[in-house]
């Protein structure tokens, strides 16, 4: 039997790993097959974790990432890549100085602090992220506690999230996408701002399993990148899939479950 070759589009995750499974590269990688894209991913960091949290996170040396990324760009033709957990100064600006040559679609998810206010950045990191891949992005996509400490405004209404990614829009990003994420007051509404705010209407999916939300969106708006796609056109797939993913979110473990990443597959399944 003759084989038949297939030749996808490639998108790159930077982002460390999570043991539980639920986020970061692990939840990039099945994002990315979601939509068909072949996943490449480059290690920052390996964390301990589980439903419950984070105990312990190793980062991998400046020198094994750039190694990693180094041998992706070397063979593989990727569409669009992503970043995620960076954790310290030297691995952002690892990523960066590649970054920097590397002619394609950005999306930057700040991972700074959790939905939870959990602090997931070393304290000196913060600028090198502000000064050295800010810049650098087609989209970033903070939360709202990340969006706060870019900005340094308060986000208590509409107008403080809408000046607040005005504030962020200056530092460099082509776009900046707010979420909303756990903030129940928004009703699922996201901000975009490209110049002007446009704010992303989306239902509220009750659920107390959201673990990987912020990776899985991130990385489904690369996929569509990585296809081709316009950049509100990857949003509102994205965005959509994310929907999915908590109207089927997995009751795993002994505390916050993650998303379904395979519930826009399954419900395609369904109705053949």
């Amino acid at each position: 039997m003759q084989a038949q070759h297939i030749t996808p589009a490639i998108a790159l995750t930077i982002a460390g790993s999570d043991s539980g499974g639920g986020a970061g590269i692990q939840a990039d990688l099945r994002a990315f097959m979601a939509f068909r894209v072949h996943g490449c991913s480059a290690l920052t960091c390996v964390t301990a974790q589980n439903t419950c949290g984070v105990t312990r996170v190793d980062p991998i040396p400046p020198a094994g990432l750039e190694a990693q990324l180094q041998a992706v760009k070397n063979d593989l033709p990727v569409d669009a890549l992503k970043t995620g957990m960076l954790l310290n100064r030297e691995l952002i600006q690892t990523t960066a100085e590649l970054l920097r040559h590397w002619s394609i679609p950005k999306v930057i998810d700040p991972v700074m602090v959790s939905r939870t206010g959990a602090v997931l950045l070393e304290d000196d990191a913060i600028a090198a992220l502000r000064d050295d891949l800010l810049p650098l992005a087609t989209l970033l996509t903070p939360n709202r506690h990340e969006a706060r400490l870019l900005s340094g405004h308060e986000l208590n209404d509409d107008s403080d999230i809408e000046a607040a990614a005005a504030a962020i829009h200056a530092q460099g990003p082509a776009a900046v996408l707010i979420k909303s994420g756990s903030e129940r007051s928004l009703g699922g509404r996201d901000l975009l701002f490209n110049g002007q705010p446009h704010w992303l209407e989306g239902p509220w999916v009750d659920t107390p399993h959201t673990h990987g939300t912020g990776c899985t969106l991130s990385a489904a708006i690369t996929a569509g990148l990585a296809l081709g796609q316009d950049l509100d056109v990857a949003m509102t797939a994205a965005r959509e899939y994310v929907k999915q993913g908590l109207k089927q979110a997995l009751a795993i473990g002994q505390g916050q479950g993650p998303i379904c990443h395979w519930a826009a597959i399954r419900s395609i399944s369904d109705s053949d």
